[in-house]
This record gives C-alpha cells, sequence and structure tokens, in this order.
C-alpha cells in the first residue's frame, strides 16, 4: 500500500466511466498484471526509461497510445502526479472472437453474434450488450477504434448483462468478418435501404452488425454484408435509436429460429 501511494496512483472514474489509474508504477502494474488498459495517455516529449517500458508494454498490449500535452495530462489528473503518463483501464475484461464461438458450440447451436460498428455511447453499448443476452446472442463484437468500451457506465446500462454475454474487442472489423465467413457465418446489417427484415432468411449461422448512432454502418463494413436488412417505419421520423435497432432486429432472428 506504501508503494502505491508514494507513486501516486489514483483510482478515479472519468465520465464515462472508464477507470483511472495515474503514476509510473501504477500504470506499469496494470500492464504486467494483465489488466485491460482501453487507452494510455504519455506526456509528449518524455522519452525516460521507465516512460518508455510503459510504452513497449502498451504496444505489447496492442492499447491505443495518445501523446498529449503537459496541460491535457493535469486537466486529467486528479492528484497533480500523473509521472508523465495515465491510463484509462475498463471495467470489464475483454473476450476473443474464439471464446465467443466456443459458447455457441458448447450450447449446440448456430452462432449468433451481434457486432458493433463504432457504437460511441456507452449507454447504446450496455443497452446492447443486454439485449444479446436476452436474445441468446453468443457474444459482441467491439471495434478498438471510435468506439464506447467496456466502462462503468456501460455495465451500469447493461443491468448486470456483462457477468454472462462475453465482449471481444478486434483492431479491423472487416478482417474479423471475413475469418468469421469461413467459419460459416452469414452478416446482416441494419440499413433504412435494405430489404424489409421480415423478407430475410435470418436462420443459420449470423452476425448482426449495427452501425453508429448517426452515420449508420461504414461502408467496408456494409459492403462485407452478405445481406441489409430495414426496419418497417409507420411514423413520421425515419430512424431508431441504435440499440432500439439491435433490439427489433436480434428478435426478429429470435422469431426466425424459433419457428
Amino acid at each position: 500500500m506504501k508503494g502505491i501511494m508514494k507513486n501516486a496512483m489514483s483510482e478515479n472514474m472519468e465520465d464515462n466511466g472508464s477507470l483511472m489509474l495515474e503514476g509510473r508504477n501504477a500504470v506499469l502494474e496494470a500492464f504486467r498484471a494483465g489488466k485491460t488498459v482501453d487507452k494510455l495517455f504519455v506526456l509528449d516529449g518524455c522519452t525516460d526509461g521507465p516512460v518508455r517500458t510503459i510504452v513497449r508494454e502498451a504496444k505489447k498490449h496492442d492499447t491505443i497510445i495518445q501523446f498529449v500535452t503537459k496541460e491535457r495530462l493535469s486537466s486529467m489528473s486528479e492528484t497533480g502526479k500523473h509521472q508523465g503518463v495515465i491510463a484509462l483501464t475498463a471495467a470489464y475484461g475483454y473476450a476473443s472472437v474464439e471464446d465467443l464461438m466456443k459458447r455457441a458450440e458448447q450450447k449446440g447451436e448456430d452462432p449468433f453474434l451481434i457486432l458493433l460498428d463504432g457504437i460511441e455511447d456507452p449507454h447504446n453499448l450496455g443497452a446492447i450488450i443486454r439485449t444479446a443476452n436476452l436474445a441468446g446472442a453468443h457474444g459482441v463484437i467491439i471495434p478498438k477504434h471510435r468506439a464506447a468500451g467496456l466502462t462503468a457506465a456501460a455495465a451500469k446500462a447493461s443491468a448486470g448483462a456483462l457477468n454472462y454475454t462475453p465482449v471481444a474487442k478486434v483492431t479491423n472489423l472487416v478482417k474479423t468478418m471475413e475469418e468469421l465467413k469461413k467459419k460459416g457465418l452469414w452478416f446482416v446489417c441494419a440499413d433504412m435501404d435494405g430489404e424489409e427484415m421480415y423478407r430475410l432468411d435470418l436462420k443459420g449461422p449470423l452476425g448482426l452488425v449495427i452501425g453508429n448512432e448517426g452515420e449508420g454502418v461504414s461502408r467496408l463494413v456494409r459492403e462485407n454484408c452478405d445481406f441489409a436488412a430495414s426496419i418497417p417505419m409507420r411514423g413520421d421520423i425515419d430512424s431508431l435509436n441504435a440499440s432500439v435497432a439491435a433490439g427489433v432486429l436480434a428478435y426478429e432472428i429470435v422469431r426466425q429460429r424459433m419457428s
């Protein structure tokens, strides 16, 4: 405990619910203990030995690294003793894509995965994880960049589902889809210009892709989907919240699997 305090470790919550670690020893110990670090902030121009070691560990763990000004680090820090490094860690650990596929195999079911293409709101992420659990999906896949991670806010919005539904984080969503296609999965994405969901065959090994809250599914991901599904709209506005759209489509998949 004394060693931790001397190195000015601070465990605080950012607005998005990530756990913040401050201090060189605290950050380095987190990497070496296998804790999931979503993002590392490093003082730009700081090249001494301990910081180089931390950056090396971050690269080894494929962590996002941002080199920032002293003012930026100081504004983030609550202790004022960040020692040139601040790490944001996930509230929950991530699974691998292989773990998700094994869950389907162990249950004797066709794989059903939900892939999120740039969901940035942790509350949407948590709500989708909750839906995934209730709909019987074997897991959720999220991209490493430009997307919400498993923060405390996401965990709270999942209402406990994160304890049962694994989430995998991948560097390249398109590459992951290509690899899963080789294992027999088909992919359907939510798209207002797609075929009405009731007309599609959504049985069998399937990945449901939900796009960003504002821009929808990105072009490359859309091109790698086998189908595009639209949700019938009868009101005066033309779009649903991303987590609601995920729920509607997930339960159409459930309906078809039960029929």
